[in-house]
């Protein structure tokens, strides 16, 4: 009955007797038909969700046998990052001299002969003094921080359409080779290994600053952000498009083919 009452209000007079047509016998049989119909779907319904928090804890707790877990042997297989400091670089050895041949073979075709590229793919050398220019050519040795980008892509991606198909002395002394196109390494018998590594510096280092956000800028860092009235001030105009003569003029623009 408490289901009941809760779907109609109560009489004025009887206030645990429902009020309105309640009385007549008709509306008696449409309660007394309707109390287990309201019952059994609060309980449908209560079973439902029980069954289904069930299905969902024994679904977490099996397993689904879809393929296999990772053996650790294939884990570090993908395990294969070289950091600046050195860390991940496998062991191994290889001179310029034996880089060059491996070079010749397996990358100018893409990379050029001298690493200036072939067609539209990446260039490898030159470009120095370029990066504040208004067509700047990104190498490595005029814009990479470190030689360790070069090597932990080189063993990673490389040849393209062979990866990682490199032994590590092949891949220390590919990588020489780029490093000697790039003038980081200078003698043609400089033989690269993981304990002489990470004394290469690239020229373009210095450009490089770590991430100090939290520190030089933490002053902007607040909980609740300003979103009107912000700087101090009326806001003023320092320049129009049209004084600096950005919007070409009809008929003048460039043409293109």
């Amino acid at each position: 009955m408490s289901r009941w009452r809760s779907l109609r209000p109560a009489s004025a007079s009887h206030p645990g007797r429902p009020a309105g047509p309640i009385r007549d016998p008709q509306s008696r049989w449409r309660a007394r038909r309707w109390i287990p119909a309201l019952r059994f779907a609060s309980a449908g319904t209560t079973a439902l969700l029980i069954a289904a928090s069930a299905a969902a804890q024994h679904s977490a707790d099996r397993k689904l046998h879809i393929g296999r877990e990772a053996t650790s042997q294939e884990i570090a297989g993908w395990d294969i990052a070289i950091r600046p400091d050195g860390r991940g670089l496998p062991p191994g050895k290889g001179t310029v001299k034996e880089g060059e041949a491996l070079y010749v073979e397996r990358c100018a075709a893409c990379h050029g002969e001298f690493g200036e590229s072939a067609g539209r793919w990446p260039i490898l050398s030159g470009g120095n003094g370029t990066l504040a220019s208004h067509d700047p050519v990104k190498s490595v040795g005029s814009y990479w921080p470190y030689a360790s980008t070069l090597i932990d892509y080189i063993r990673r991606s490389m040849p393209y359409g062979n990866a990682q198909s490199l032994t590590n002395d092949e891949l220390y002394a590919v990588t020489a080779y780029v490093l000697y196109l790039n003038d980081v390494i200078k003698d043609e018998a400089f033989e690269l290994n993981r304990e002489n590594f990470t004394a290469l510096k690239l020229p373009n280092e210095p450009n490089f600053l770590d991430d100090d956000r939290e520190v030089a800028e933490k002053e902007f860092w607040k909980k609740e952000p300003c979103m009107a009235n912000c700087a101090a001030g009326e806001a003023r105009i320092v320049g129009r498009a049209r004084a600096i003569d950005v919007t070409p003029e009809t008929g003048k623009g460039p043409k293109v083919e």
